[in-house]
């Protein structure tokens, strides 16, 4: 396993955040946040914590599920139904940068931190939510969840075959997408912050998010008001360009222009099909497509996957494997880019978890802190509020902390 550095200070050294996101979408935002060096104070409730502390597998006492998504955080316990306890949460938002938080629009309000409130009583802090649909408009109060976003927001229409039912994507995209939208608006607030030395509420939803994602598939159904139709591997607007069937699996192929698909071609050795008007461009590749699929899979057919895809790529034509996840951090790629790491959390052993998607050459991301036992850090991050061992002791026989 590869090493991992601990540069003294992170992009976001001296940032607080006080995180009151439970499950995926905020906690993976507070995450990405902690891992470039802010400290992220994850607040709560006594006894039970996180809901996902007891969701998936729980390995030596320790939820997998719940690692991958808070390390580099503290953890305080707090009752916010309590006064006491919410007063405390006021504290310290008087020392934080950041809040954010992912409850149902106007549960913040209701604990007398409406959007008034904040902007008067904290005027740099950047506050950011996240919710299912928007803290505006008709649909405001519903639940949601990941499926109901991927479902509402066109996501699933337009995944899976022509012939079959609209298909989910396996991870919860629409969590993580909501949670990296924030985490770029949290920074962006950050910044103008030191130009305007004045907060704001940085808002995403689970349902815009996806939205926002539907690029090129938004874009030609603008164009001509048509629903775009499931294409299963195949991409929608170009071919060939999908899962081809070598003599011992699946290979993915993706040349995106006619440039590449002529280097395709001549790396098959049946440039002659761009010479038959059904293959001479992309329209009509697109209206030919199953005739063609049969052609290029009688050639691709004959080698095996490992084969074509060194054949491929030394031609420069973009193909890979299809993986597993065994088979994806078992890669040299992968294991080179540090995409795997394992955090030391003590009496629970060495826990793998995904790694730093995001790279950088001077303050890069680092394991700053292991995952934090529920309240692990209560007593240290209330003593750094200046409350003593009497009224400690106090919030503890209350059950507030």
């Amino acid at each position: 396993m590869p090493s991992l550095s601990f540069p003294t200070a992170g992009s976001l050294d001296g940032i607080r955040v006080i995180d009151l996101t439970r499950v995926i979408s905020g906690p993976f935002c507070t995450q990405m946040l902690g891992d470039h060096g802010a400290d992220v104070i994850k607040v709560e409730p006594p006894r039970r914590g996180d809901v996902v502390r007891a969701q998936g597998n729980i390995v030596e006492g320790l939820s997998w599920y719940f690692a991958q998504f808070n390390r580099n955080k503290r953890s305080l316990t707090l009752d916010l139904r309590s006064e006491s306890g919410k007063a405390l949460l006021w504290r310290l938002l008087e020392e934080a940068d950041v809040l954010v938080e992912n409850f149902r629009p106007g549960v913040l309000a209701r604990m007398g931190l409406d959007d008034t409130t904040l902007r008067e009583r904290f005027p740099r802090l950047v506050v950011g939510r996240i919710n299912g649909f928007g803290s505006e408009g008709p649909y405001r109060d519903r639940p949601a969840y990941d499926f109901i976003a991927q479902a509402m927001s066109g996501f699933m229409s337009v995944n899976g075959t022509s012939d079959g039912e609209p298909m989910r994507a396996a991870p919860p995209l629409s969590d993580m997408v909501a949670s990296q939208n924030l985490a770029f608006g949290l920074c962006a607030a950050l910044v103008r912050r030191e130009r305007t030395g004045r907060g704001e509420i940085v808002e995403t939803a689970l349902t815009n998010g996806l939205i926002g994602m539907m690029g090129y598939l938004a874009a030609e159904y603008f164009a001509t008001d048509q629903v775009p139709a499931r294409t299963g591997n195949d991409h929608p607007m170009v071919y060939p360009y999908g899962l081809f069937q070598a003599s011992d699996g699946d290979v993915a192929i993706a040349p995106s222009n006619d440039a590449m698909v002529a280097r395709l071609l001549g790396a098959l050795d049946q440039l002659e099909l761009l010479e038959d008007e059904r293959f001479a461009d992309n329209r009509r590749r697109m209206i030919h497509r199953e005739a063609l699929r049969d052609r290029l899979n009688a050639v691709i057919g004959t080698r095996s996957v490992a084969e074509w895809i060194a054949h491929l790529n030394e031609a420069g034509v973009p193909c890979g494997r299809v993986h597993s996840l065994r088979d994806t951090f078992a890669d040299p790629q992968v294991q080179a880019q540090q995409m795997r790491l394992e955090l030391d959390q003590g009496k629970h052993g060495r826990v793998p978890t995904t790694g730093f998607p995001v790279k950088m050459s001077e303050a890069p991301a680092a394991v700053y802190r292991h995952v934090p036992a529920l309240g692990e850090h209560t007593r240290e991050i209330l003593t750094q509020l200046g409350i003593d061992e009497t009224e400690l002791q106090r919030l503890q026989d209350e059950g507030v902390v």
